[in-house]
């Protein structure tokens, strides 16, 4: 008999990959969302998965899930401590191994790189000291005898279908278009700051391999990207070179920036640019078996490939790679 999996937010980036892996894989799948899309590639083992509809802010989600009778439950949308323990209260005794998908947001700006799962400095922000309070409560969970867990930290996560985030940190579809024509472009800061990008199916792969040695992922909490990490300049020329161009860059202050460009986009850039992040895989990969198959600019190219063959992303030129 086969191990049931359900996994929590399937439809979504990582579930896109990881839903269609565990088929192939020989687990039984339960797909649980709120039944609003369909995935963001077809794949036919989607045939073979049970879809469920269900919302995660609704009282009694906790309860059906623990009702699907799971040997293991991924849950890939779970943002706060309080979700996240009424769902472990509700599954213990029963479930036999609980990973959670958490954020290198779970650590604050870098001092020293890589980053390890312990080196990482304290969290900034709501969103990263939620993921970080889940991540320590989940840990704190295994070593106390109860739910086996397992969380996962990806990096700023890419792939068909949306839009990655770009050279200066933010979406702003204007980056792409300047750097495809070869117009000059104003970066914040000195241009160095690191982003650390992963494809969606490296994630899921590192799902993959975490149910597969369950012993082993046990209480732990590993950072899941690419093998390298970006900065800004590097990142910029890439994707000039793209499209035939040399990056034209022009350094300016942050106050500059910001006069430049909407305080929205300014504010997701210096969220993502003040963190300067670079992880190491290397927990991951000697525990799991990690292997990541995509170079950061690889998984953005592909991301970008789509956006502009779906006219979703506007460029002043064809692609020459």
């Amino acid at each position: 008999m086969s191990m049931r999996v359900v996994v929590i937010g399937g439809s979504g980036h990582i579930g896109t990959y990881l839903v269609p892996r565990l088929v192939r894989a020989g687990y039984e799948v339960v797909n649980v969302s709120r039944g609003e899309r369909a995935a963001y590639a077809d794949a036919p083992e989607w045939a073979e998965v049970r879809q469920v509809v269900a919302d995660r802010e609704a009282p009694e989600f906790p309860g059906r899930i623990a009702e699907l009778g799971a040997d293991v439950v991924v849950d890939l949308i779970c943002f706060t401590l309080e979700s996240a323990t009424a769902l472990l209260d509700r599954l213990r005794g029963g479930v036999g191994h609980l990973l959670h998908c958490g954020s290198i947001w779970r650590y604050g700006p870098s001092r020293k790189v890589p980053v390890t799962e312990e080196t990482g400095t304290a969290p900034v922000g709501e969103y990263g000291v939620q993921k970080d309070l889940i991540a320590r409560m989940l840990k704190e969970e295994t070593a106390a005898g109860g739910v086996v867990t397992t969380s996962l930290h990806p990096g700023h996560i890419v792939g068909p279908g949306w839009q990655p985030i770009g050279p200066l940190g933010s979406h702003d579809p204007e980056v792409w278009y300047r750097l495809s024509a070869g117009q000059p472009l104003q970066v914040p800061g000195i241009g160095t700051e690191l982003m650390h990008h992963v494809h969606a199916d490296d994630v899921a792969h590192a799902f993959e391999q975490a149910i597969a040695r369950r012993d082993a992922a046990a209480g732990e909490d590993f950072v899941v990207v690419a093998p390298t990490a970006l900065n800004v300049r590097g990142f910029a020329h890439e994707v000039a070179r793209w499209f035939g161009q040399e990056a034209s860059l022009e350094t300016v202050s942050w106050a500059e920036f910001r006069r430049a460009t909407t305080p929205e986009l300014a504010a997701v850039s210096w969220e993502h640019l003040h963190r300067s992040q670079c992880f190491s895989v290397e927990k991951a990969r000697t525990v799991l078996g990690y292997a990541p198959r995509y170079e950061p600019e690889e998984a953005v190219l592909e991301s970008v490939r789509w956006l502009i063959g779906n006219g979703e992303l506007k460029v002043a030129r064809a692609l020459a790679v």
